[in-house]
């Protein structure tokens, strides 16, 4: 009986964990898991992430990203010089190299969700149209995770809770 209950327990929990993983395909780019953090309800913010694979013999460019949920969305890069972090939008896109693979994480490359129209809810899916030089576009969902805690101890630094920390003037 035992036995019984951690097989429904187990399944579960793998039913819950591929319900959450999804991913999509254009031409040869492979996105993994595109997700966003919830934000809290004045936010004019959100951070978009993914991981981008190219598995063709081309290189190619992730050239702009839209959603009906935000004004504009920008790719973005962030760096540490000197010990403080910068953020500045990538004018000519992402190159994504022929068997490479580039994640969108914070702390890193990533995509800005501008001028929020609603707040991202935990649970929620975001829709997101993603377009590349060569793959043309494709639209996606941003899967909606928990928002994190408040301080501003993580590598990226909270676009969600204090967009004013970081140069954006709204």
């Amino acid at each position: 009986m035992k036995f019984a209950a951690y097989l429904v327990a187990a399944s579960a929990l793998f039913m819950s964990h591929a319900a959450l993983a999804h991913d999509y395909h254009a031409g040869d780019i492979h996105i993994v898991h595109p997700w966003s953090r919830a934000t809290p309800p004045a936010a004019q913010v959100g951070g978009g992430f993914l991981k981008l694979e190219n598995k063709g013999e081309a290189a190619d460019r992730l050239v702009s990203a839209s959603s009906p949920v935000a004004g504009r969305v920008e790719i973005h890069s962030m760096e540490v010089t000197d010990g403080v972090m910068r953020m500045r939008p990538l004018a000519d896109g992402l190159e994504i190299k022929p068997g490479a693979t580039v994640e969108l994480a914070p702390g890193g490359y990533h995509l800005m969700l501008m001028e929020l129209k609603q707040p991202l809810k935990e649970g929620e899916r975001v829709p997101l149209t993603l377009t590349f030089e060569k793959a043309g576009s494709i639209d996606v969902e941003l899967a909606v995770e928990a928002a994190r805690p408040s301080s501003n101890h993580g590598a990226h630094g909270g676009h969600e809770a204090q967009p004013q920390d970081h140069g954006h003037k709204h």
